[in-house]
């Protein structure tokens, strides 16, 4: 009799493990739907697709994506297998590939550079606006230049970052997919490496990211690029590897300067061996550019000095104080906090990880312009430290895309918001922010 009973209850456990796998495959195909419609509508609309029907699919795949989080977080019998993870992750980045980018024209000038690095050995010095009256730029590339925006401005891209424009170029000029799928390769590279410091469903939270998908696979933006580079030198430190560490994390800041936030607390325990490598790295990516009359410098300082989209704290400083003025502010405070967490960090007791979801969080949250993708520096973070308030940032910075250009608005500028949008984007990700400080109260009264 205890026998049958035995053998019941085994029978019972593996319906209902097969069930759960069958509900998890739908939600993920699903999925797949959601992103497939967006492929196709980016594809069928002049222009963009509606806000209405692009949210209501963002939503839809977000959904899926914490139901399918939760169910593996409550169910702790169920293991998520990498395969699994990988397999999904790689199929909803199709979509992507099969789509074009979204709110974004970003691709013109990664296209323009690619050609003007091929043809002249940099892409630096020269505006694209001086190319207006060339008639030696081919037709196909006149039209490329047409789009490019800021036209007046230099390239504000990284040596590292134009390396992989050109290869791009290379591998088939005037088109963005070539960059769609090599930056989708280091995504791809980048979840491989994070499986290397916490479990796959822990991973999921970036594996199948709809912000990660939607600024990679779909818009090509390079940021994926340099975070994958500078987690590449995370878990070299890890490792005690230090050289590769400084080279790995000098390529990162030559893709996007955001790196630098990381290099003092990258290399607090490093000796002047691997600060020299990691100089003479740096030194190596953009020697050939200033031998040739500049790099992304100038471009960079125009957007520090004039920019302004977005903003949480600044936006609302700037009410009462001049630009500059907020700007000194927040930067004082933001090295101030730097300096405490670089003492604290410098503690034998403290993580071995540095906190980046704090350094970039901070960041971006004082910084005057907040594109959706600059949150791919801070997304690898909140897999390895998670966190309510880093995901639901994660969703919430869909709505700076509600502006007057994708509203075809004409009583609003171009990239001027409605009134709304900032107080509820912000305004979400700071009640996830009291809801963690309230669970770990709660945990720390309860223990």
């Amino acid at each position: 009799m205890e026998t049958v009973f035995c053998f019941r209850e085994r029978q019972r456990f593996k319906y209902q493990l097969i069930s759960r796998i069958r509900c998890t495959a739908r939600i993920r195909c699903a999925k797949v739907l959601g992103y497939g419609l967006l492929a196709f509508y980016s594809r069928q609309y002049e222009g963009e697709p509606s806000l209405t029907l692009f949210f209501t699919l963002i939503g839809w795949v977000t959904l899926l994506t914490v139901g399918v989080y939760a169910y593996y977080l409550h169910n702790k019998d169920m293991e998520l297998s990498v395969g699994r993870l990988i397999f999904w992750a790689v199929l909803f980045r199709g979509c992507g590939l099969l789509g074009v980018p979204l709110f974004e024209d970003d691709f013109y000038r990664y296209l323009w550079d690619g050609y003007r690095f091929a043809e002249a050995g940099t892409p630096y010095g020269i505006p694209p606006a001086q190319f207006f009256t060339d008639t030696t730029i081919t037709p196909i590339f006149k039209r490329i230049l047409e789009h490019v925006n800021y036209p007046d401005i230099p390239t504000i891209y990284g040596p590292t970052t134009q390396y992989a424009f050109l290869v791009g170029y290379f591998l088939k000029a005037r088109e963005v997919l070539p960059l769609q799928l090599i930056f989708v390769l280091f995504d791809l590279l980048l979840i491989w490496l994070l499986l290397a410091i916490v479990p796959a469903r822990l991973v999921l939270l970036y594996a199948w990211c709809p912000l990660v998908i939607k600024e990679i696979a779909f818009t090509a933006h390079p940021d994926g690029f340099g975070v994958c580079l500078l987690i590449a030198a995370v878990i070299l430190q890890q490792r005690n590897q230090l050289n590769g560490a400084a080279v790995f994390l000098a390529l990162s800041v030559g893709a996007k300067v955001f790196a630098l936030l990381l290099v003092p607390f990258m290399l607090a325990r490093a000796g002047l061996r691997h600060w020299l490598i990691f100089m003479m790295t740096l030194l190596l990516l953009y020697l050939p550019f200033w031998l040739q009359g500049g790099t992304e410098m100038i471009a960079l300082l125009v957007f520090a000095q004039a920019w302004e989209f977005n903003s949480a704290i600044f936006g609302v400083l700037t009410v009462w104080l001049s630009s500059l003025t907020a700007k000194l502010v927040l930067g004082f405070a933001f090295l101030s906090f730097l300096a405490w967490y670089y003492l604290h960090y410098r503690l034998p007791s403290s993580e071995k990880i540095p906190r980046g979801d704090w350094i970039y969080g901070l960041f971006l949250i004082i910084a005057p312009t907040i594109n959706a993708w600059y949150l791919l520096w801070m997304l690898p973070f909140a897999v390895i430290y998670p966190s309510w308030w880093a995901w639901t940032a994660s969703v919430a910075v869909f709505l700076s895309y509600i502006t007057g250009l994708n509203l075809d608005n004409l009583t609003l500028g171009t990239y001027e918001q409605p009134f709304w949008v900032r107080p509820l984007e912000f305004g979400l990700i700071f009640i996830a922010l009291c809801y963690d400080i309230y669970r770990r109260r709660w945990k720390k009264a309860k223990f």
